[in-house]
């Protein structure tokens, strides 16, 4: 069974940086393309950032580019969300996804999901 758990949330300023991890058990961590998304409170989950399995491609929401680095680790079975910049509408529960098919941008497109690690940012 395919666990994943986030971890590196917290509270933090704005301007300020945060690193997001994500470690995958119970298969074989190279097999899945892994996005992150987040939810604000009263919005629907958002797309964040992808990576393809081989860690060739990423792509970004424009929302985040500029600010946020997607990258992994195969050999720690982990995928990183490096934020910086932090803005106070970053604030939500931020969720990594693997999918063993697609490269997506959209929720529905991910089979495994974490329970979500809650990033604040204040003004």
């Amino acid at each position: 069974q395919v666990q994943l758990v986030e971890s590196g949330g917290g509270l933090v300023q704005a301007g300020g940086s945060l690193r997001l991890s994500c470690t995958l058990s119970g298969s074989t961590f190279s097999r899945y393309n892994m996005g992150w998304f987040r939810q604000a409170p009263g919005k629907e989950r958002e797309f964040v950032a992808a990576i393809t399995r081989t860690g060739e491609s990423t792509y970004y929401a424009s929302t985040v580019k500029g600010r946020c680095t997607i990258s992994r680790d195969d050999a720690k079975n982990t995928v990183y969300l490096q934020m910086n910049s932090l803005k106070p509408e970053d604030t939500a529960v931020y969720y990594c996804a693997a999918s063993p098919t697609y490269y997506s941008v959209r929720t529905n497109d991910y089979r495994h999901w974490g329970q979500g690690t809650q990033v604040t940012v204040s003004s």
